[in-house]
């Protein structure tokens, strides 16, 4: 039969997992990295899962398929599950959205800065839309370069907030305002900081962000701070 089903794009997809906790009908697992559609039986053709995927790599098709099959995904689900070994909330490799916790951390030693990052991942192309995490955060946006420049970057700039990074100068900034915008308007976020190198290209981040936040429509409160390539730091 012809019916609307899935289609995930393997170039686009990065392997994060969040389409397969959001398919309820267990029709999508992580094959060598990738997300796939295990059967055609277990796809109602809603296309829940689009919504959670941060790459846009899934979409609803039409196409030649076995009708779906709710006997089969209650069957499923009743096949006893190997016992999962309990890993800590930091123990999932490359980009699978997560928070961080206090035992995700290496401890500090006497005289070194303890690590502040709360949430993976970071970077602006591979952070998710929609997260937990985002809900009532204060959100840092940095410039790749101002953590390797500005020594405090863990204590005055990276504590107690949440924290996205990018360069607006190398990365493919094609889609940022957009994806901004969307964080903005779809979670609760408390208050925007922008950190950005003094080289000129780097101003483009904040013009990134004025973008997004005006799409937005949110009242959010920006503080914008200018770290010099000598590692001092200038509140505008």
């Amino acid at each position: 039969m012809k019916r609307k089903i899935i289609n995930i794009s393997e170039e686009k997809c990065n392997g994060c997992g969040l389409c397969v906790n959001a398919c309820h009908e267990g029709a999508i697992q992580l094959v060598d990295g990738k997300a796939k559609l295990v059967s055609d039986i277990y796809c109602d053709g809603l296309g829940v899962c689009i919504g959670e995927c941060p790459q846009g790599a899934i979409t609803i098709e039409e196409r030649e398929a076995a009708a779906f099959d709710p006997a089969a995904v209650e069957a499923k689900k009743t096949v006893p599950q190997p016992p999962k070994t309990e890993k800590k909330a930091c123990g999932c490799p490359g980009s699978m959205a997560m928070a961080l916790k206090p035992a995700c951390h290496a401890t500090a030693e006497p005289g070194e800065v303890a690590p502040q990052l709360q949430q993976w991942p970071v970077q602006l192309h591979l952070v998710p839309v929609n997260a937990p995490y985002w809900e009532n955060a204060d959100l840092l946006i940095a410039a790749d370069c101002v953590a390797v420049a500005y020594g405090d970057f863990q204590n005055k700039l990276l504590k107690g907030k949440k924290v996205i990074i990018a360069c607006p100068k190398l990365d493919e900034t094609t889609n940022y305002v957009d994806k901004l915008a969307d964080i903005l308007i779809i979670n609760s976020i408390r208050s925007l900081t922008v950190a950005f190198m003094e080289v000129p290209c780097c101003s483009a981040l904040v013009r990134i962000v004025k973008e997004a936040l005006t799409k937005s429509g949110r009242n959010i409160p920006l503080d914008l701070v200018r770290i010099g390539i000598s590692g001092n730091a200038e509140n505008l």
